[in-house]
């Protein structure tokens, strides 16, 4: 049974360059059993969405908009994201962290503590587990790959959450079917870490970054990089928010809507905690 979840209006975050005007932020408050804790998203032309939770679920819905904002969402029963044997996840292996759509319409996670990515055909496909670049042994338990996207080639990019030193670039990994290679690095810059990233439909990577600071609490970040022949060029950054306290912003969606607008929406993770919230903030890319 789909519910229909009440939802609060809120403010938009600050819009760092006008390369982006909000287009709506509401908070989701519901009683969902597995509900919480999203950390990837996609969305569909037509606004419906897909999303994983770092407990292992796969969470469906529509959200809803009166002209360009979103006003509310339409939230499905969650369903457990399958292992390479068709069961529900468990334990250690449920860390969803980021969720790609393929070309053919297969879906790519990443998780971490056990740091892999596996591919489903569909929500309710047992997932194939890809091969793994040597460095992935490395990555600390708790900031594995949090950003993962795929372009309209199939390549898929990944980055971890932190570089290792504050003064290292943010490796880029790439993976063209086959095996992986670094592909690039990004500038890491200040307190910020990667929690997700996407291409968009102008072919450019998108890659959200989040920083937490006490008292503030946490503050966003999304920067804007051209992809071509394995190398990131023409950084922008498009907007550095200083959220409520309470938003850990972890998944963007870089889509285009049915009337062909460009579309950059976000999703917090609660990390189940009844201290954080549940956000989806949208914004129109003006290209």
């Amino acid at each position: 049974m789909i519910r229909l979840v009440a939802l609060l209006l809120f403010l938009p975050m600050f819009a760092q360059a006008q390369t982006l005007t909000p287009a709506g932020r509401i908070v989701l408050n519901l009683d969902l059993e597995g509900f919480g804790g999203l950390s990837g998203v996609e969305i569909a032309p037509d606004g419906s969405f897909l999303a994983v939770s770092d407990q292992g679920w796969f969470v469906e819905g529509d959200i809803t908009r009166t002209d360009v904002e979103i006003r509310g969402a339409i939230i499905a029963p969650v369903r457990p994201i399958l292992d390479s044997k068709g069961r529900p996840l468990t334990g250690h292996n449920t860390n969803a962290e980021s969720l790609a759509v393929g070309p053919d319409g297969s879906f790519y996670i990443a998780f971490e503590g056990n740091h892999r990515i596996m591919r489903h055909a569909t929500t309710t496909s047992a997932g194939e587990f890809l091969p793994k670049h040597q460095d992935f042994r490395t990555l600390q338990s708790n900031s594995g790959l949090e950003a993962l996207a795929i372009n309209a080639d199939g390549i898929i990019l990944s980055i971890p959450e932190r570089s290792g030193k504050e003064t290292r670039p943010f490796p880029v990994y790439r993976f063209d079917g086959t095996e992986w290679s670094q592909a690039a690095s990004i500038p890491r810059d200040g307190p910020f870490l990667v929690t997700g990233a996407d291409f968009g439909p102008d072919g450019r990577f998108y890659v959200l970054e989040r920083a937490f600071k006490l008292p503030a609490g946490f503050s966003a970040r999304i920067r804007r990089f051209t992809y071509v022949n394995d190398t990131l060029t023409d950084e922008e950054t498009l907007l550095v928010a200083r959220t409520n306290p309470r938003d850990n912003m972890e998944g963007i969606s870089v889509w285009a809507d049915e009337n062909g607008q460009t579309r950059l929406t976000l999703v917090s993770d609660d990390n189940f905690n009844p201290l954080l919230r549940t956000v989806i903030a949208e914004y129109l890319v003006n290209n």
